[in-house]
């Protein structure tokens, strides 16, 4: 039987991020969704973007989450067509803010995965372990010197090529992609993931970075969610608690009313979106896709898809700065990006 990852029934409950990717591409814990069923089932694993109740096909929901514990309860629970799966040890998510509330335990999980048989590369003298470094694994080609690190509260993962520099005080659960960067310095607090090819310092906490993106100077950034190709200027930070202690409201779209994440919640940031320098978002902020951010005010808690500023984007515009950023990370962007990207300008 062929799986296929299916995102049509969670994908609008997970705007803005699911506007731009499958949600099957979302990264929570230390790999995507795809990723992580791609390492349980060592084989490829497709999502499907219409679906079509093909025979001796499984189709899994893309928002939940596989482990060792119920990857094999997921597969039995679709295979027999089932709209319900029912277990203490299987989540989902199911909003967008589940991304960072689950960190913490997906990060656990994937370090159970990853590292199983496997040794770690060794952990240079120069750094300050605190806890049990059976709880630290260093890929092949990543760098870390000078730094601390406490494993107490929970697992440090290093992918292949990244690097933290001097200085950096991390704490786990952590979780750091191939060839990504943390910056002299930096204090980062569980649980956070940072994607590949990233750049990262300042102080963060319980975060997530999909991939491709930067916070590389001061600022807070905290129970946050920063999707691909995004950008944060230097002292820029974001609340992630009212003043009031009180309950934290996100709004989605325009159409949407404001749903409650708890009473912690900061940035949820999607794909292609930058500010400038000294931003301040407010607690439960959303930005929307392709977004330039800058003046002098405190931007709105929902700042809508190709905002520039106060005004809206030029299309083209929008496209050549995209590309800018991406060819600063040798790439450029796609004919497919465009056209997602078109569909969601003017639609």
């Amino acid at each position: 039987m062929k799986i296929y990852l299916d995102d049509s029934k969670c994908k609008q409950a997970l705007i803005p991020f699911s506007l731009t990717k499958n949600v099957a591409q979302f990264r929570i814990g230390i790999f995507t969704i795809k990723e992580k069923w791609e390492l349980i089932l060592k084989e490829e694993i497709e999502w499907i973007e219409n679906y079509n109740n093909q025979e001796h096909v499984i189709y899994i929901p893309s928002n939940v989450i596989p482990t060792k514990q119920n990857y094999k309860l997921i597969i039995e629970t679709c295979q027999n067509k089932s709209d319900q799966i029912e277990n203490e040890e299987i989540k989902f998510i199911d909003h967008p803010w589940h991304i960072f509330q689950l960190n913490d335990w997906a990060i656990r999980k994937d370090f159970e995965i990853i590292t199983e048989n496997r040794a770690s590369q060794a952990i240079s003298k120069t750094n300050n372990i605190i806890g049990d470094a059976k709880n630290i694994f260093i890929e092949e080609g990543a760098v870390i010197e000078h730094c601390i690190l406490n494993a107490n509260s929970g697992p440090i993962y290093l992918g292949k090529d990244a690097l933290i520099m001097e200085g950096s005080m991390i704490r786990g659960p952590f979780a750091i992609s191939e060839k990504s960067v943390v910056k002299m310095g930096s204090k980062i607090y569980g649980a956070t993931s940072i994607g590949n090819e990233c750049v990262v310092g300042g102080e963060i906490k319980n975060t997530v970075f999909f991939g491709y993106s930067n916070k590389a100077h001061d600022g807070y950034l905290g129970d946050s969610v920063i999707g691909s190709w995004c950008n944060l200027g230097a002292g820029t930070s974001c609340s992630n608690l009212k003043n009031t202690g009180g309950e934290v409201k996100y709004k989605l779209s325009n159409q949407s009313k404001p749903i409650s994440a708890g009473n912690k919640g900061g940035l949820l940031m999607a794909d292609y979106s930058r500010c400038a320098i000294n931003t301040s978002f407010n607690t439960g902020t959303v930005v929307g896709v392709s977004c330039n951010i800058f003046g002098s005010n405190y931007p709105e808690k929902y700042i809508d898809h190709f905002s520039w500023g106060n005004e809206r984007y030029v299309f083209e515009k929008a496209i050549i700065d995209i590309d800018n950023w991406k060819k600063m990370k040798n790439k450029n962007i796609t004919v497919t990006e465009t056209e997602s990207l078109k569909n969601i300008f003017f639609n």
